[in-house]
């Protein structure tokens, strides 16, 4: 049977306190259980400092309170705005060059975006040269609308405006921190100060964009901190753009909304864009539009309940890179909606080149258990998982239904470029019905249902005492040396055999047979070659009954005309199973007899039925 390395559990270092290992940077939490916990709950008070922040709510108002975004539905994808150009490229350690950022944006392009914020101009030469590599190159389709992205200074805003000479079209995004802290710490402005500072950069913005009468330029608006922001203070701010602008219907003017530090949960967000949904100044002539960061975690949800509150445009990244904790996850927000028959508007199909592009261009790898793009999302290891899912695959074999219902799979692999050969993989935690689905698809092997537990205890034993993952390959080597090959001192060598069928219609078995080291000459009869092989095999001193039989021709794996035979059989008080693999079926089920025979002296562990372990 093949060698797994062993592992081995660690021993305790000598005089080491109990449990096994020490964390002495961990206190312990030893304050008191509160008074109005419940018994079942036992949690004590940490020395964490939470005292220290304030919840959202004492942060900001949020006055929304006949909130009905909890009852919309999300029916139609929103506009997509990557800024892996720009918000993703800031939060590299090593910012992307010309040719890595082409390549990110020939990527998005393909993919199907249509507005894309390419850069931040005034930031770096580099960023400079790569608006002005578009503006020259050709490399912009008709149908896409960069997007370049300013502070609310007069001399960066001419660069940024330098940097899209020659573009037909473009998206000035305007942005300052509008939040109290923003206001005091970091620009030291009043409410007013700082409003006045807006509408300077906006008419300077408004101007520059008169000066290109031929070129179709728009704007955007983004008081950073938002979620910070007094409404009162973001509705004076944006609707006076909206006025200044003179946003229409036709030339409308885009208020983008950020988290761009998350304060609170999902919903709370939710309410504040629906606030403004509502209470938005020329409702029509204004896309609103909304930018989540992902620092709670929650940066996907709060871009999901925004779009239900109102939002029509969601900026985001691939897989979600961004400073800190990241920007909200295009790919996951966008499968989302696939993954509720909600067509997404951008193209996925081969999600593993999209993520080896994006992982060259960013240098950072995505996590193997990211939603839908990760190397192990789609892969079950546990038994219960890989049963259904085995299930699963084989019910839509035989009804060809279309709609999607394979339990734990909520997309179809194959809609992103996935294969089925990695939906289900094995390692200790695995059971017998993936281990059968992996035999099957891989090399041709279906096992009976029984022959499954049987097979399963086998790779128990060598997964646990590896300690790791048993590949397709594995499998068939373990099967192999289990049933195929069982040992090499058997106790019943069959040394040469016939099988004929008589006038009579019955099958007349003769063979040669070696047993315990004795040859001899037999033979039997019996309604089918198996049982005229068991005859013979009684005849000399080898009492077998076949319980289970089963077979079939090639599948999956297997060379064509490959016949595969599985025998259940009881000798005296042992039953065991047995296998034959041959270009015949009669030669298939008499391997898989003799198989059986030779097991009867292997130690079979059982297993126990509550916990699954050998008993």
């Amino acid at each position: 049977m093949p060698e797994f390395p062993q592992q081995s559990t660690p021993e305790p270092p000598a005089g080491a306190p109990s449990p096994m290992f020490a964390f002495p940077t961990l206190c312990t939490p030893r304050g008191p259980v509160p008074e109005d916990a419940p018994r079942w709950n036992p949690q004590r008070s940490s020395s964490m400092p939470s005292h220290r922040y304030r919840p959202a709510f004492e942060r900001v108002d949020v006055p929304l309170t006949d909130r009905s975004w909890p009852s919309a539905r999300t029916e139609q994808a929103p506009l997509w705005v990557p800024v892996d150009l720009r918000d993703g490229n800031q939060a590299l350690a090593e910012p992307m060059d010309t040719p890595r950022k082409r390549r990110m944006f020939d990527l998005l392009v393909a993919m199907g975006y249509k507005e894309i914020e390419v850069g931040y101009p005034s930031a770096s030469r580099t960023d400079f040269d790569f608006v002005r590599h578009l503006a020259t190159s050709g490399a912009v389709p008709d149908d896409v609308t960069p997007v370049v992205f300013t502070p609310a200074k007069a001399d960066l805003i001419e660069r940024t405006f330098a940097s899209v000479e020659g573009l037909d079209r473009a998206v000035v995004h305007l942005y300052i921190p509008t939040a109290p802290v923003w206001r005091d710490v970091v620009l030291g402005r009043g409410r007013a100060e700082l409003h006045s500072m807006v509408l300077d950069a906006a008419r300077l913005i408004d101007r520059l964009a008169a000066a290109r009468p031929g070129a179709d330029i728009r704007f955007e608006f983004s008081p950073e901190v938002f979620v910070l922001t007094e409404p009162d203070y973001v509705l004076e701010l944006c609707d006076s753009l909206t006025r200044l602008w003179e946003a229409s219907p036709d030339r409308p003017v885009i208020h983008n909304l950020p988290a761009t530090v998350e304060i609170a949960t999902p919903n709370v967000y939710a309410d504040q864009i629906e606030y403004m949904h509502r209470h938005l100044d020329r409702r029509d002539s204004v896309i609103l539009s909304v930018h989540p960061h992902n620092d709670r975690g929650t940066g996907v949800a709060c871009a999901e309940l925004a779009v239900l509150a109102g939002a029509q445009r969601v900026e985001g990244c691939l897989f979600g890179n961004g400073e800190r904790t990241g920007n909200v996850d295009l790919v996951t927000l966008a499968l989302n909606l696939h993954a509720q028959g909600v067509d997404p508007m951008v193209d996925f199909s081969d999600i593993d080149e999209i993520r080896r592009t994006v992982e060259h261009c960013n240098r950072l790898a995505v996590p193997p258990r990211h939603p839908y793009g990760g190397d192990l999302v789609h892969t079950a290891f546990s038994g219960t998982h890989q049963d259904a899912i085995s299930k699963g695959f084989a019910h839509r074999e035989r009804t060809g239904q279309e709609r999607w219902e394979v339990p734990y799979l909520p997309i179809d692999p194959a809609d992103v470029g996935r294969t089925y050969e990695a939906v289900i993989r094995v390692n200790s935690q695995s059971g017998k019905g993936g281990i059968a689905h992996l035999l099957r698809a891989g090399h041709g092997v279906d096992l009976p249902e029984r022959m499954r537990a049987d097979f399963s205890r086998t790779v128990q034993r060598a997964t646990d005492d590896s300690g790791r993952e048993a590949s397709a390959g594995d499998l068939w080597d373990l099967f192999a040396a289990t049933y195929l090959a069982p040992g090499g001192d058997e106790r019943v060598v069959l040394t040469s055999w016939s099988a004929e069928t008589t006038g009579s219609g019955e099958c007349r078995f003769v063979c040669s047979l070696r047993v315990d080291g004795r040859e001899g000459d037999y033979e039997g009869t019996g309604g089918g070659p198996v049982s005229a092989f068991t005859h013979a095999l009684e005849a000399a001193g080898v009492p077998v009954a076949v319980l289970d039989f089963a077979e079939h021709s090639a599948e999956g794996g297997a060379a064509p005309g490959t016949v595969t035979a599985y025998a259940e059989c009881r000798s005296g008080g042992t039953v065991r199973w047995g296998a034959g693999r041959a270009d015949s079926a009669v030669a298939a089920s008499v391997a898989a007899v003799l198989s059986a025979v030779n097991r009867m002296d292997v130690p079979v562990p059982a297993l126990d039925r509550a916990t699954g372990e050998e008993a």
